[in-house]
């Protein structure tokens, strides 16, 4: 069951690399979908059938961690549009996701 759970979370990042190549908008709108939260989810409710409090953890933690994933690409674009490269506007969006990532499971625990 394990290699199943792999293989098809694998199969849905390469589609949407592929369709990303082609239409970089639709890639994006796809890779912000919540196919791989919702692959987490479908994953965590076999392994712990009935463990109704690590599901709504769980929900709960991907609720809260839009924001620092909204600020990681908003970082990450403004950095692009001012003309840095990939590795620093990664680096400077990485950075301001970290720090409201740790905001995150501070203020969530």
């Amino acid at each position: 069951m394990f290699l199943l759970k792999l293989a098809v979370a694998n199969l849905i990042i390469i589609a949407c690399v592929l369709l990303g190549r082609r239409i970089p908008s639709l890639g994006g709108l796809i890779a912000t979908m919540p196919l791989i939260s919702l692959i987490v989810l479908a994953w965590l409710a076999t392994d712990r059938p009935g463990d109704g409090a690590l599901i709504t953890g769980y929900t709960r933690g991907v609720l809260w961690g839009l924001v620092p994933t909204m600020v990681f690409f908003a970082a990450a674009y403004l950095c692009l549009r001012k003309g840095m490269g990939l590795p620093a506007a990664l680096g400077t969006g990485g950075a301001l996701w970290l720090g409201g990532a740790l905001l995150h499971q501070w203020l969530l625990r």
